[in-house]
């Protein structure tokens, strides 16, 4: 059964990204949205856990427009992680069999 994780908060403030990955299967999507889009910017303290879940099979999303909501540009996004706009947000709630919070 797949599922798709979201995580709103930033990684730097709560542990709430960690505690995801420590779940999240091979068949498994996080989706970074609101403040949890800083974890998916490059050569932050997130990114050695995200490339590991990566390299385990775990696909990662950002919401494009919460990036621009904080002024982050696309370009500071690691490598491998997906930038979705509302619409991809919704295709990933269909393409998966569970949504999964973390707050």
């Amino acid at each position: 059964m797949s599922t798709l994780h979201t995580v709103n908060k930033s990684p730097f403030e709560r542990n709430s990204l960690d505690t995801c990955l420590t779940v999240a299967a091979t068949d498994s999507t996080v989706l970074m949205y609101e403040d949890g889009v800083a974890g998916a910017l490059q050569n932050t303290s997130a990114s050695s856990a995200i490339s590991d879940a990566m390299g385990q099979g775990v696909k990662f999303a950002v919401l494009g427009e919460d990036l621009d909501a904080r002024g982050l540009s696309s370009d500071r996004v690691m490598d491998g992680i997906s930038v979705v706009d509302y619409a991809g947000f919704v295709q990933l709630a269909a393409d998966h069999d569970n949504v999964q919070s973390w707050l």
